[in-house]
């Protein structure tokens, strides 16, 4: 069991005796490194450690890094754990996602995105539907809410 699934377990567990819920979101499974996958994966943790109420900033790190198997995220995972014990400090939280974030993340997806965002257009689509992609492309291609604006007053 890893320490991600020990940690949800005792939150399932306080929860079912207080009379709360069970916890509806899965378990997000092992990362292997390949990056398409990981926008997904990364979602998948944050929400399951929200749920689960793991709340300190050095448990969320170590249940991320045990979420970490095989390939270049096996490698990553025993660097930062390597890290963390000579480290003995308290680990910055965002410091650690823009790492992990920097390290996995599909950058062909932004490149995509920048381009996409470019020469979106609305035609006939709902105006909430295209207000939401819209926004999506726009974080993902990480643009300026200045550039956005722009963008959004050419192509609507």
């Amino acid at each position: 069991m890893s320490v991600a699934q020990a940690t949800a377990a005792t939150a399932v567990s306080k929860n079912v005796q207080a009379g709360l819920p069970k916890n509806m979101v899965p378990d997000p499974g092992w990362f292997d490194g390949d990056q398409s996958k990981f926008e997904d994966w990364w979602r998948g943790i944050r929400l399951f450690l929200k749920s689960n109420r793991v709340n300190g900033m050095d448990d969320r790190i170590t249940a991320i890094l045990a979420c970490l198997r095989g390939g270049v995220a096996g490698i990553y995972a025993q660097k930062k754990l390597d890290e963390l014990d000579e480290d003995n400090d308290t680990q910055d939280w965002d410091e650690f996602v823009k790492e992990i974030k920097t390290t996995f993340s599909d950058k062909s997806k932004a490149a995509d995105a920048e381009w996409k965002i470019e020469t979106f257009k609305q035609d006939k689509k709902n105006t909430a539907d295209f207000m939401i992609e819209f926004e999506a492309l726009a974080m993902k291609a990480d643009t300026d809410e200045l550039h956005a604006i722009f963008l959004l007053k050419k192509n609507v």
